[in-house]
């Protein structure tokens, strides 16, 4: 699917392609061959620019090339409520277009001419920092739900060990790392913008104002933050998971340690009931209340045992 929009003094308007004109953003979402092959031949965008950004498993960079900058970070998803994941984000700046390439959609690009309020589309650097920031506040938003869900389910455990909670808890901890791993590449992408506006190279394309240079400083210090959160939830996502694993680990040891006192109790009437029982001589075998008897030394023997087992600390 693609999609034009063009920023006039009017507002914003929203062209159709194949009708391209300058200063106008191409949104391109999962797009067929015969489409990126159209957007290259009008925009003047190498074809592997375009694809690049459709691996799912491409991580963040720049390239350069011709007077063509290529921009893939990773954004944020939810993919469940428990599940969270990255997906590739491309942005292509040339002289006269800007152009987005991702495989599916996403929160960070606006859907429509109306929630495009804030942006402007032949301002190119400001367009890019937009997107980087909004990114990094995305981020920020789903590492909010990991944290409360986190918390939601550490007070469940807390009542009842279940292994859906576990499972839950695994989730987070592994859509935490891939956080982890998409917020190192971004901060990358970031500090290698910064040079090549610091060494003025692609400077037809990137334009800094001094707007731009206060957003460009907003952006690194979300980054930073979501960055060193996403560590700080892993650390103790992380210790949750190891902490309840030796509380299950402890609940068994205790269980076992029951049933083997139970065990030892239940044992002693059985082998002195055992013992009366032989086909042999015993004492008060011809006695009237011989098994009244018999039956006072099972339980006063049992009593002891549970008494001294309780003194152990096993009951």
């Amino acid at each position: 699917m693609i999609t034009v929009y063009k920023s006039e003094d009017r507002g914003i308007r929203q062209l159709e392609f194949p009708a391209l004109e300058p200063g106008c953003w191409v949104n391109i979402v999962a797009p067929k061959g015969d489409e990126i092959a159209a957007v290259s031949s009008l925009t003047g965008i190498p074809a592997d620019y375009i694809t690049t950004a459709l691996d799912p498993e491409e991580t963040s960079h720049i390239e350069t090339d011709d007077g063509v900058l290529l921009v893939v970070i990773n954004v944020a998803k939810s993919a469940s409520e428990f599940d969270f994941d990255t997906v590739p984000l491309g942005v292509i700046l040339t002289p006269d277009y800007i152009v987005t390439v991702s495989l599916e959609g996403n929160d960070i690009l606006p859907r429509s001419v109306v929630s495009m309020n804030g942006f402007c589309t032949y301002k190119r650097t400001r367009f890019l920092l937009q997107i980087l920031y909004k990114t990094a506040t995305a981020f920020l938003r789903y590492l909010g739900q990991i944290n409360r869900r986190s918390n939601q389910i550490e007070n469940n455990l807390r009542h009842a060990m279940k292994n859906e909670e576990l499972y839950q808890l695994f989730d987070l901890e592994k859509s935490l790392t891939y956080f982890s791993a998409a917020l190192r590449s971004n901060r990358v992408v970031i500090e290698r913008l910064l040079r090549l506006i610091q060494n003025g190279q692609m400077r037809e394309i990137v334009k800094m104002r001094e707007d731009d240079e206060d957003l460009l400083e907003d952006v690194q210090i979300e980054y930073n933050q979501a960055y060193e959160m996403v560590q700080m939830y892993s650390n103790v996502l992380s210790g949750m998971m190891d902490a309840f694993a030796s509380i299950i680990s402890n609940n068994l040891n205790i269980v076992m340690k029951f049933l083997a006192s139970v065990t030892i109790i239940i044992s002693v009437p059985t082998a002195i009931a055992s013992f009366w029982g032989m086909n042999v001589d015993v004492p008060w075998g011809g006695a009237p209340f011989g098994f009244v008897f018999v039956l006072v030394v099972s339980v006063t023997l049992s009593a002891l045992s549970t008494f001294w087992l309780w003194r152990k600390g096993m009951l």
